[in-house]
């Protein structure tokens, strides 16, 4: 099965959502907004993807510089804390098919995985 974070009001993540759509394979939505993950779930994801905390993070969004999290000394637990916390800071769309995922950034990323 596979798995899309999703946010329905991103441009990116309607074109991820329309990309699974066509490959045909049933599949799940998680609007992260509405259902943001748990802690146990967004380490479980990094794994998954191969990333940082730091490298998952949208670095534009008001909460990023509201909370100074471009301060290098911040742990990795911290910066997961402040995505759970603020799930707008995660990057998306991202899509999980088993032990693999990707950011659909660019579209091509999940593309790859399916």
């Amino acid at each position: 099965m596979i798995t899309l974070y999703h946010n329905p009001r991103c441009s990116k993540s309607r074109d991820a959502l329309a990309l699974l759509e066509q490959h045909g394979q049933p599949f799940q939505v998680i609007e992260y907004l509405k259902t943001p993950l748990d802690e146990g779930a967004l380490n479980a994801l990094l794994a998954k993807l191969g990333l940082t905390a730091r490298e998952i993070m949208r670095d534009k969004e008001e909460e990023y510089q509201q909370l100074g999290l471009a301060e290098p000394s911040l742990t990795e637990q911290q910066l997961i804390s402040a995505i759970v916390k603020h799930p707008r800071l995660l990057e998306r769309p991202i899509a999980v098919i088993g032990e693999k995922a990707a950011i659909g950034r660019p579209l091509a990323n999940i593309a790859a995985i399916l």
